[in-house]
């Protein structure tokens, strides 16, 4: 696989065809996710990071071109809904976005617009968000700290409000969030970055979260959906290239497995053009490479019945080792050796969050190499090169990205983008569209 400048356009979507005759849009947009989780852990909408960048373009340029335009262009693309797995995004906006009517392109339904600290609060911001909102535009204020005139002015017209708990003074908040309750807000903490500052937020009333503390331990309140030890047990199985009798015996004593089993094999990508109903059906369309992976991926499942879509860990887990993957395939350093372990390194990247203890420690459990064991917990070879540089994008480091990608020739952070949107669509789509009929009988 190699990705060329015109394949990183059509797959951000920023750009057109470039062989269409179009005027030249001089603007590249790039898009980081960050997931949002709700009261009860689970995924309900995910940010959407830009960067908007201009570069020098052959050719003559769109007049009409602007950083907004481009901006509304490359949310409105398929690549990036689909990146989405059925879930609301919340878009940083620019006072010039905002001002575009080519923003009506976007369904309100599925758009919260964060406003950016220092847009102002003038009678001509306040008449469009007015307009907008009568049009069931929703919006968001973005890192609120403190309580000042602009805040004031423009509490009215939002909907949520997003505070990082760090910058507010310990005193203050308690108050400030009951104030803001009160007035019927949706409270989101940003940066919550470890399990005690997420429980902190949720006892003061906070509604969303953002940042990565459900990929650190959780002290032993996580569970995986199948007992964990079948589920290694069953991996042992799969490497040791078993029958499909073999393979249907160990799998029936994890229903849970089964049950999305049956929908990975319903799903359109694996389908074979009727419906699968037995489990040695599902074997067979399946694979036992691919029954391998989502194994792996649901030690990280929550032990109850969510779709796989809702799963924070999960989703974070499958879209990072996807992208190891496909980096691999482009990246001239990786071998083989590498191609054969990347989607191990990143989907055990995360280990750590299910066994507790030291990474090192969860590593030995499940008995890796040790270029994996290497790769994952000293970010050595390239292998570690690209854990750092999908690390960096689900911060929406561009900086860290861009560092990363000094050493991954020829990967840049449009391209390293562009992969990504594509693993997480691929991770979204397992359990998606698909039913589990004839599961009863199977478990019986």
């Amino acid at each position: 696989m190699s990705i060329s400048a015109a394949d990183r356009q059509v797959m951000s979507g920023v750009e057109g065809d470039p062989s269409s005759g179009q005027l030249a849009d001089p603007y590249q947009v790039y898009f980081a996710r960050q997931p949002m989780l709700d009261r009860d852990g689970m995924l309900c909408a995910y940010e959407t990071l830009p960067r908007v960048i201009r570069g020098a373009v052959e050719g003559e340029v769109d007049p009409r071109a602007s950083a907004g335009a481009a901006l509304i262009k490359a949310f409105n693309a398929p690549a990036l809904r689909a990146s989405l797995s059925g879930h609301p995004a919340w878009l940083d906006v620019t006072r010039e976005a905002l001002f575009d009517d080519r923003l009506l392109r976007l369904a309100p339904d599925r758009v919260m617009l964060e406003l950016p600290v220092g847009i102002g609060a003038d009678p001509e911001l306040i008449a469009r968000l007015v307009t907008l909102h009568a049009k069931r535009y929703r919006f968001a204020l973005d890192n609120v700290t403190k309580a000042d005139e602009s805040f004031a002015k423009l509490l009215p017209y939002v909907e949520a409000i997003k505070l990082d708990t760090q910058d507010i003074a310990p005193a203050l908040l308690p108050k400030f969030t009951s104030v803001l309750k009160s007035a019927g807000k949706i409270l989101v903490a940003l940066n919550v970055e470890t399990p005690e500052a997420h429980d902190r937020a949720h006892a003061l009333g906070f509604d969303r979260f953002q940042g990565y503390y459900f990929a650190k331990h959780q002290g032993g309140s996580r569970r995986a959906s199948a007992p964990r030890q079948a589920l290694l047990n069953l991996l042992q199985l799969l490497a040791s290239e078993p029958t499909v009798m073999q393979l249907e015996s160990e799998l029936k004593l994890n229903p849970v497995l089964v049950m999305h089993l049956m929908r990975l094999a319903n799903s359109s990508s694996y389908a074979l053009g009727r419906k699968v109903t037995t489990l040695r059906e599902a074997i067979n369309a399946t694979g036992t490479n691919r029954i391998a992976r989502w194994t792996q991926l649901l030690l990280y499942a929550d032990g109850r019945k969510v779709k796989l879509e809702d799963d924070p860990l999960l989703q974070l887990a499958a879209t990072r080792a996807r992208f190891m993957e496909l980096a691999t395939a482009i990246v001239p350093e990786a071998g083989q050796s590498e191609e054969d372990a990347a989607f191990l390194v990143g989907v055990f990247s995360f280990v750590d969050a299910v066994f507790g203890g030291s990474l090192e420690s969860a590593l030995e459990v499940l008995r890796l190499s040790k270029p994996i064991r290497a790769a994952i917990s000293h970010r050595e070879g390239v292998l570690g090169r690209l854990l750092d540089v999908i690390e960096a994008l689900e911060y929406g480091d561009w900086a860290a990205v861009d560092m990363a990608c000094a050493q991954l020739a020829p990967l840049d952070a449009g391209a390293v983008a562009a992969l990504a949107l594509a693993s997480a669509e691929w991770a979204g789509m397992a359990d998606r569209n698909a039913e589990a009929q004839g599961l009863e009988r199977i478990e019986d």
